[in-house]
């Protein structure tokens, strides 16, 4: 199966005027600005007129190697080069002289977002193609519903709270992450990416490193004193990553010997989120 086939049977216009976009820029984090809801903003703004000759975009996320993930399809509905543009949440990517397009989300294709992986070809430095009936782009998988991404492995473990949450609430999908995370114990470490602050914490018990995980997505804060009394909408600011693995054959109190070294060495407790 190809992407041309899925947008036929989607409905849309393959005759139109389309152009496919593999974001994944050396200058700005795509993933970040993807989960942050601020991609289609970066989108929208180009230091070449790269738009202002079609209809349609189909947007794709740069994936493993030469892949690519879909998050959409949008119509252009118009391009300019204002002196000024009046929404401060462009300043970061726009500059004078720049194209800003006004884009419009479609629903073409949109029970597939973020599951659809195609393969892009070798080409991933030409970040913009034009849809190709003669050489379509062939399609690789499509993930189950609520499926994340592959588990990284403990070391690389750095996950923002809406997808930890997407993780946890998605078992089935997700089934690596839940073997992995439940099969050890461990000390991890959450960034309130709002101010910078840090707290250690410590899992242990049957579901390891999984469970205590369960607890932030279940009320965002943990059970933690400082964590409870933030503003409930900052639990989705948090970043939590794995600092070290322990086996689960661990008492409880040697786990938390090996937490209070991590509070220790961060210095959680007179500059962080940690009150014990």
């Amino acid at each position: 199966m190809t992407l041309n086939d899925l947008l036929k049977m989607s409905g849309l216009d393959i005759d139109k005027k389309t152009k496919l976009v593999r974001h994944q820029d050396s200058g700005f984090d795509t993933d970040r600005l993807y989960r942050e809801g601020r991609l289609e903003h970066y989108q929208s703004c180009q230091s070449k007129n790269v738009f202002g000759d079609c209809d349609y975009i189909v947007t794709f996320l740069g994936h493993d190697r030469t892949q690519a993930k879909f998050i959409g399809i949008f119509q252009v509905i118009a391009v300019s080069q204002p002196r000024q543009l009046p929404d401060q949440i462009y300043t970061d990517f726009w500059e004078a002289g720049w194209y800003f397009y006004e884009l419009r989300r479609t629903d073409f294709l949109s029970d597939l977002i973020e599951r659809l992986v195609i393969e892009w070809g070798g080409a991933t430095r030409s970040w913009y193609q034009w849809l190709n009936d003669k050489k379509p782009k062939e399609v690789i998988e499509i993930l189950p519903k609520g499926c994340y991404d592959s588990f990284p492995g403990f070391e690389d473990f750095v996950l923002d709270y809406n997808s930890l949450k997407k993780i946890v609430e998605n078992p089935d999908a997700n089934r690596m992450w839940h073997i992995m995370l439940s099969s050890v114990a461990g000390v991890y470490l959450i960034v309130d990416t709002e101010d910078g602050k840090q707290y250690v914490g410590s899992a242990y018990g049957n579901e390891g490193i999984l469970g205590r995980f369960k607890e932030y997505v279940r009320n965002g804060y943990g059970g933690n004193k400082l964590l409870m009394a933030l503003p409930i909408d900052r639990y989705s600011k948090f970043q939590f990553t794995i600092l070290r693995t322990l086996s689960k054959t661990l008492t409880n109190a040697e786990v938390i010997d090996y937490e209070n070294l991590y509070k220790d060495k961060l210095g959680s407790r007179a500059f962080g989120l940690n009150a014990n």
